[in-house]
């Protein structure tokens, strides 16, 4: 509803702007190529972020001073806390990092977003960086035209300069011109109704156009051309300063609960710094002055002056916060829960982490772990086995000979409330990404996919192996019972085997494919019908003929379960680092070479029997 009122409005006022003053076309259009400009250089800095960015992201985010560094560095690099905000909601969205060092990051890029005020007020408004903007433009349009992906983010980035300077070049002409006609200082207002009146004007414009340094660079060249006062310029820096958590804001409508709470904590630091920046503003002054006598500024140079200050009050708002974050992160946590449902839905996968695609990958890899943990209670309850004692330190083959219970379960209950939904949302999110990531991820991403079809798959074969299991398990024949305790074995034995997998998949060095062969080479082994085991007991006459015909079944459905739980684990347990996988794949058994070996340890144990 906002939006609809909102902009008819600033339409409305721009052209009435146009009719009125020529020159005011010439700060408009500025105030446009300068965010234009923006917008490119967000777009070249999205092309490096296919796994460069979010690698060093992971790693520098184990610490509170790490993650606060970090945003400083990105948001002084990319001259743009909008779009390390968004890359801070995405990863915090896909569980990449924790809710505290996003908190950090949103701090450093308050402090790095001062850097640009400080580029603008010493060689922006000194320099003619129009000069610079044409050979950046001609530049960055010829790259950004060509196949490869780097060339085209070089071309961005540098079409994404040539724009910004010349949108400073316009506003700063515009204003110059301006002046001639109308004195804007003649509307100042001193005092604290002047702080709190061009406060809120600096939020509305920040709003407006969402981007705290295109506020900062039209008060600044405001300042620079005498159309500003000094005083009222502070009050819509710091309204810049609040208004530019509306990004984050934004940018969390679509993300989870995390990516929420990360929003909540942007607004409330920026808050409290301008509170704080208002409430001793006479105290900032002070220090701005006594800072620019140290360092050589002259007294009237107001827009480095402006610079200090906006530097001066970002960083005493980190000072002031940081001891707070761990009472934040509970208080946000308290604040704002999941919400909770009779279906489970997905954890991972929102619009927020389609934004790039390491947390693309991460975040499908994620939620396919989240399935097959649901997957994981229905499998284990199907063959009555409980989780805890498949992950117990007891010995599995011990649990099974006990005497059981059959564990009541309802599978297609359970399967359509802990699992349909969350596959659905899964693969519905896997065919959006594969339309905009590179053929690399699509492949990867496909993977993944097959990985939660062998979890269903495994499912389905699940339901009909427990039609016989829990009537023969708890028979008085021994035989039969022992053969069915013997497919609970198998499949309690490969869960046990791909939770220690799954533990040692977190290490990045780790080969996991490589460990799965020998899981494959034991399911072959122990096949009741390629063994001779089922021939024996039908020729003893130890079971019947009906008997005989369900192991025969259940035997191939206990291969297809633990089959598809292996080549699921391939995909989910791998390394995550590309080139590492392709390693793996590249070492790990083929099919035929399997068999080899299978065969090889077969003719051993028939030379052992004779």
């Amino acid at each position: 509803m906002i939006r609809k009122i909102l902009l008819p409005s600033i339409l409305i006022v721009l052209t009435y702007g146009f009719w009125i003053s020529p020159d005011f076309k010439e700060i408009a259009a500025g105030v446009a190529i300068f965010l234009f400009g923006m917008l490119s250089l967000e777009e070249g800095f999205k092309a490096f972020t296919g796994g460069t960015l979010e690698r060093i992201l992971r790693k520098s985010t184990n610490r509170y001073w790490k993650s606060l560094s970090f945003g400083i560095v990105s948001t002084t690099v990319m001259q743009s806390s909008s779009l390390v905000s968004v890359i801070t909601i995405s990863f915090l969205s896909a569980g990449l990092i924790t809710l505290a060092a996003g908190i950090g990051i949103i701090f450093g890029a308050n402090i790095g977003t001062t850097t640009g005020a400080w580029l603008i007020a010493g060689l922006g408004l000194k320099v003619k960086i129009s000069a610079y903007a044409m050979p950046m433009l001609v530049f960055g349009i010829i790259l950004v035209f060509q196949k490869s992906n780097t060339a085209k983010g070089f071309g961005y980035i540098l079409a994404g300069l040539g724009f910004l300077f010349l949108g400073i070049h316009y506003m700063k002409e515009g204003f110059e011109a301006f002046k001639a006609t109308i004195d804007l200082t003649e509307f100042a207002v001193e005092g604290y109704p002047g702080l709190f009146l061009f406060a809120g004007i600096g939020i509305f414009a920040t709003v407006v156009m969402q981007s705290s340094h295109a506020t900062l660079v039209l008060i600044l060249t405001g300042l620079a051309a005498g159309q500003v006062t000094y005083e009222n310029a502070l009050a819509l820096a710091i309204g810049a300063n609040v208004g530019t958590c509306i990004t984050a804001i934004l940018g969390s409508l679509s993300a989870n609960v995390e990516g929420k709470r990360l929003a909540v904590a942007h607004l409330i630091f920026n808050v409290i710094t301008g509170v704080i920046a208002i409430a001793f503003i006479n105290q900032f002054l002070w220090g701005v002055e006594g800072i620019s006598a140290v360092v050589g500024i002259a007294d009237d140079d107001y827009t480095l002056k402006l610079a200090v200050f906006h530097t001066l009050f970002n960083l005493t708002g980190v000072l002031v916060m940081s001891p707070m974050i761990g009472k934040l992160v509970q208080s946000l946590e308290g604040m704002l829960r999941a919400k909770a449902v009779s279906v489970v839905e997905p954890k991972h996968l929102s619009a927020a982490t389609m934004e790039f695609p390491d947390t693309v990958m991460e975040s499908v890899r994620k939620e396919t772990l989240h399935l097959y943990d649901n997957a994981l209670e229905i499998i284990a309850h199907g063959i009555s086995l409980h989780r805890r004692d498949i992950f117990s330190d007891c010995e599995l083959a011990t649990i099974v000979e006990k005497p059981h219970q059959v564990i009541d379960i309802d599978i297609d209950e359970v399967y359509g409330r802990n699992v349909k939904v969350l596959y659905g949302s899964i693969v519905s999110y896997i065919s959006e990404a594969q339309t905009q990531v590179t053929p690399e991820y699509s492949e990867d991403l496909y993977s993944l996919r097959l990985a939660g079809r062998h979890i269903v798959e495994a499912l389905k074969d699940v339901k009909h192996l427990r039609k016989n299991l829990a009537t023969f398990m708890v028979s008085d024949n021994a035989h039969i019972r022992g053969e069915y305790n013997n497919f609970r074995l198998q499949i309690g034995n490969i869960l046990r085997q791909l939770g220690e997998l799954r533990e040692q998949s977190e290490a990045p060095d780790n080969l996991t494919i490589l460990n799965l062969d020998g899981l494959k080479a034991e399911i072959e082994e122990i096949d009741v019908v390629a063994n001779g085991s089922l021939d024996h007991l039908i020729r003893e006459n130890l079971i019947t003929e009906r008997m005989a015909t369900s192991i025969m079944n259940d035997s191939a459905y206990t291969f297809d379960i633990s089959k598809n739980l292996i080549d699921m684990a391939e995909t989910l347990f791998a390394a995550r680092v590309l080139d590492l996988r392709e390693a793996e794949r590249d070492i790990a058994l083929n099919e035929d070479e399997l068999e080899e070996i299978i065969d090889e340890v077969k003719a051993e144990e028939r030379m052992k029997v004779r």
